[in-house]
């Protein structure tokens, strides 16, 4: 990213790059004040690491936040094909698929009744399940994010076993991670892992500006932590 090899990093260049990370415009906002700690909009190397690696917290489904700096997370990764780390990513198609097998013949199931179209369900078809769990919109705003995996506006039937996976997690009090975690990508969607960018949430009429404060993310498979906002 420091082509020049100037010591610092250029706050247009570092955004570019770090867009590549597939995380949301409002993550890579945190990250960027955490790094960027005088606000002078240019980081030097210490800072564009500290950049980093809250990148590997959020993808990893950890708080972004300093606190998280000392915790243990494999490297960020980057869709950039250039890019050295995006063949860590192929490691995990090993990871077994966080949805249960009896999980998802349940879900298979809300998906049939739903009336699917050559095996996708549209937004307009999804919307009224994932309301019906009462969680808040922006919440489910992510749940619709991080499970429409290949963006195309229709979940199919493993990613409306990701959405289902989520909103239940979500109504066990977990919070709802800022990226998808490795295990949770179904076995039928690894492949060295890129994420595109992020696309609009759930089609609706109102519009959900996450202004207000989103839940901490943590990991959504990890042990349930007291929460606090």
């Amino acid at each position: 990213v420091d082509s020049a090899n100037a010591g610092r990093v250029l706050a247009s260049d570092a955004a570019v790059f770090l867009k590549k990370s597939g995380l949301t415009d409002l993550v890579l906002g945190k990250i960027w004040d955490l790094a960027d700690t005088d606000g002078k909009g240019i980081l030097n190397k210490q800072e564009f690491f500290v950049a980093l690696r809250l990148v590997a917290c959020a993808q990893n489904g950890l708080d972004v936040s300093l606190n998280s700096l000392n915790l243990p997370v494999p490297p960020p990764r980057f869709t950039d094909s250039s890019s050295p780390l995006l063949l860590s990513g192929t490691a995990s198609s090993d990871l077994p698929w966080a949805v249960k097998l009896e999980d998802k013949v349940k879900y298979d199931a809300i998906f049939d009744s739903l009336n699917p179209v050559n095996g996708l369900l549209s937004g307009d078809k999804v919307k009224p399940v994932l309301l019906n769990s009462k969680l808040p919109v922006d919440i489910l705003g992510r749940v619709w994010e991080l499970s429409d995996i290949d963006r195309d506006g229709m979940l199919d039937r493993d990613e409306f076993a990701v959405a289902m996976f989520l909103v239940y997690c979500a109504l066990e009090k977990e919070p709802v991670p800022m990226s998808l975690p490795a295990a949770l990508v179904p076995p039928s969607k690894r492949k060295p892992l890129s994420v595109p960018g992020a696309m609009p949430l759930i089609p609706s009429s109102t519009s959900t500006k996450e202004s207000h404060q989103s839940l901490p993310p943590v990991g959504i498979l990890a042990a349930k932590t007291p929460l606090t906002q």
